[in-house]
């Protein structure tokens, strides 16, 4: 592993009081208890599931070509002739009381073995564990700092811990952990697990997963340190506007894109889990619009869940 200087640094560890309200459990403190049910659990619970499991039909590779798979929310499969990785995989069909609304794009034993999986951070949607232990022999797990003993028990044979901007090297293979602008707490006591994005490095090609994040002046430094050629940004999660705070709009997301100059914008983190208060297809049909009026459209890569594509 190498450590590079930076900029940014990972933030500095707070002590944080126990929540007095139900609206301090959130770093927006946005919402009271009575909005948060009728939003995010009575409608979910309403609404029929859509989307469908499909049998996927993974390409065969050659060197330098990358397939991408879209498994929902932000879940994804990484596939390169020789290496395959996953990041933040979540096949829940529920996560406590909240329901997924639309169904993972593939079954979890279609899954090919992963050789590597790297996880954001520490939330839920984001760190399954019933997920991660259902994994067939997954080798490696690539973590940021304080999350490491969450994956105590889950089948992994190393695991390990990066700051901000630290980078695990084997041979071609080149995984940094990128700042973002999030929290990390799993729950109430635990402010000190890290959080962030991945920059994947493999044959030439570069694939930036930005975990959750709202937008910050971040993405210029990364897209001046490692441009990236594929970007995978979210896009849901910011209703109300307190929500920026901690996510990215299509606004942001398109933002973020020109920040980071690369070549294709995948847009995540949306149409999943009901997580606030914007229709569930809000946000990619606001992000079709601003990226046809930026005249981007040349760029965007919708993902059909399931279905991989060769870039």
């Amino acid at each position: 592993m190498d450590s590079n200087s930076a900029q940014s640094k990972a933030p500095r560890r707070k002590r944080r009081k126990l929540p007095r309200s139900f609206k301090e459990l959130t770093p927006t403190q946005a919402f009271s208890p009575r909005a948060y049910f009728r939003q995010m659990v009575w409608k979910a619970l309403l609404t029929p599931r859509g989307g469908q499991r499909k049998t996927p039909a993974f390409p065969r590779l050659g060197e330098k070509q990358v397939a991408i798979t879209f498994i929902g929310h932000a879940s994804f499969l990484i596939q390169f002739a020789d290496l395959n990785v996953l990041i933040d995989p979540n096949f829940a069909n529920w996560l406590f009381f909240m329901k997924r609304q639309k169904h993972a794009g593939l079954k979890l034993k279609d899954l090919p073995q992963a050789d590597l999986v790297l996880l954001t951070h520490a939330h839920f949607d984001h760190f399954h564990k019933r997920t991660l232990r259902r994994l067939s022999s997954p080798r490696m797990a690539i973590v940021p700092w304080g999350v490491g003993d969450l994956a105590d028990g889950l089948g992994f044979d190393r695991v390990l811990e990066l700051e901000w901007w630290e980078t695990f090297s084997r041979g071609d293979l080149r995984v940094t952990l990128t700042p973002c602008k999030h929290w990390g707490a799993r729950v109430l006591r635990d402010h000190h697990r890290g959080y962030g994005g991945f920059l994947l490095e493999y044959q030439g090609r570069r694939i930036y997963h930005a975990g959750d994040s709202a937008y910050f002046d971040g993405f210029k430094e990364i897209g001046t340190r490692c441009t990236p050629e594929i970007a995978l940004l979210p896009i849901g999660a910011y209703e109300p506007e307190s929500f920026r705070s901690v996510h990215m709009g299509p606004e942001d997301a398109v933002k973020a894109f020109r920040e980071l100059q690369a070549r294709w914008i995948v847009p995540m983190h949306y149409g999943t889990f009901r997580l606030s208060f914007e229709d569930m297809d809000e946000p990619l049909r606001r992000l079709r619009g601003l990226i046809e009026k930026a005249d981007l459209a040349r760029h965007l890569r919708v993902l059909e869940e399931g279905v991989p594509e060769v870039f």
